[in-house]
């Protein structure tokens, strides 16, 4: 295929040839050959796929949240092209044995992925790290989804053990000990009060949550965790990380750290229309914090942006907040929803490929990934950057069938395309989707 007349993020007007899997050239001009498809992208950006470090596909144990078919689908229809799924699904990601029972649902996969393995107390980091395991993590140093919270002895030895074997290790940073318990404790007498007084109570709270798992939680974590990352020289990575504060305590450690699109665009004002549907780990914050994480995000100090994709049913989140899941999806609005940042001026999309496909690269070591060069796959995302349409739940490829951006604007992607071959295609409002070529990124030679 030659990709005509493409505009790249920095501003370039550039043919792309694809050949196999990899880009073969990137010219002024370029003159297809014979039996050579050409596609005239006058007009369009043309991006390397998104790298999304972070996501729950649920597959093993609960696919009626997500499959790996659906979650793969849902990452080609926003653009990205490499997946990472994390360790908390049933059984959880500890071992050999359970690292192999999850490669055998990743064949349904139609983009690439990376498989993360995880810590508890029953894991066996020989045989698992003899694994090709993209990264050791999500590391929990506090219950969530899976409940896979872990000791500080526990998360030293595992940082040690991963150091060793070269991998890197993403951690999950709260503090449950910093947790207000009296938030819990408001929440419910006032449900009380409520009830008693014949009002209907407000089981949809969802502020209390934000209110109980504190960001003084997340600081001290960030913190303790890239004290011993820097100790045993680890590879460390912050995942979602929802402060200013703990954005910078990672950033004066040199450790790089993530942001998701739920904590950069929502906060707590937000919560009175999306009920337990917003409940999260790490929680909405302020909106004056969630400003301080944007800044942080525009100006470079965020190393890149991931989606922390948990899907869930609208049954198990519509409940009261304590009894809600947490997590929400969001592998097919991230890239969209950046591109109509870019679009509205409030960063540029250089900025947006470097979140989303360079800095991932660089970050986890894919070096054949997150850049339109000669030689990398041809991992490629088309949008008509003035083209939007409307986030609408039930129009989404994910099986959970919401999304917390509903009615937000989107710059969508026209093609997606894995290694050369076209995954996601939308012409004229329908939509089309490739074949199941996804490969594990780490056993590639």
């Amino acid at each position: 295929m030659l990709i005509a007349n493409a505009t790249l993020a920095d501003g370039r007007r550039r043919d792309v040839r694809v050949e196999g899997e990899h880009i073969a050239a990137v010219e002024r001009r370029l003159s297809a050959d014979a039996d050579e498809i050409e596609l005239d992208a006058a007009g369009k950006l043309l991006l390397p796929g998104m790298i999304d470090s972070h996501v729950h596909f649920r597959e093993p144990g609960f696919p009626h949240k997500e499959t790996w078919a659906s979650g793969s689908r849902a990452a080609a229809a926003g653009g990205v092209t490499t997946i990472v799924d994390q360790p908390n699904t049933q059984p959880p990601t500890v071992t050999g044995e359970t690292f192999d029972e999850k490669a055998t649902c990743t064949t349904d996969s139609i983009v690439d992925f990376g498989i993360n393995g995880g810590v508890t107390p029953d894991w066996r980091p020989d045989e698992l790290l003899d694994r090709p395991v993209f990264a050791l993590g999500e590391v929990f140093l506090a219950d969530s989804t899976g409940k896979m919270g872990i000791d500080a002895d526990l998360f030293a030895d595992a940082v040690t053990a991963a150091t060793e074997r070269g991998v890197p290790v993403t951690v999950h940073a709260e503090d449950a000990t910093r947790f207000d318990a009296s938030a819990r404790e408001r929440s419910e007498a006032q449900r009380a009060s409520e009830s008693a007084s014949g009002r209907r109570p407000r089981a949809n709270d969802a502020d209390a949550w934000s209110a109980f798992r504190t960001p003084d939680a997340e600081l001290a974590a960030v913190e303790r965790a890239c004290e011993v990352g820097r100790a045993a020289g680890a590879q460390l990575h912050i995942a979602h990380a929802s402060t200013p504060a703990g954005i910078d305590a990672a950033n004066s450690t040199k450790m790089t750290c993530e942001v998701t699109p739920h904590h950069l665009l929502l906060s707590r004002d937000d919560l009175d229309d999306l009920g337990t549907f917003g409940r999260m780990n790490p929680p909405l914050r302020s909106e004056e914090r969630r400003k301080g994480v944007y800044e942080r995000v525009a100006d470079g100090t965020v190393d890149l942006v991931a989606t922390d994709h948990a899907p869930h049913t609208r049954e198990e989140k519509d409940a009261g907040i304590w009894d809600a899941p947490s997590g929400v999806p969001g592998v097919e609005t991230a890239l969209p929803l950046l591109l109509a940042e870019a679009r509205a001026g409030r960063l540029d999309h250089e900025r947006v490929r470097d979140l989303t496909a360079t800095n991932p690269a660089a970050v986890f070591d894919l070096p054949r990934k997150g850049r339109i060069e000669v030689g990398k796959d041809a991992d490629l995302v088309l949008v008509d950057p003035d083209a939007t349409r409307e986030v609408r739940g039930e129009e989404l490829a994910t099986d959970c069938g919401w999304t917390p951006f509903e009615g937000y604007e989107g710059v969508f992607p026209e093609r997606t395309m894995v290694r050369g071959e076209t995954v996601y295609e939308r012409t004229d409002g329908e939509e089309r989707f490739g074949a199941a070529i996804g490969t594990n990124v780490r056993s590639r030679k």
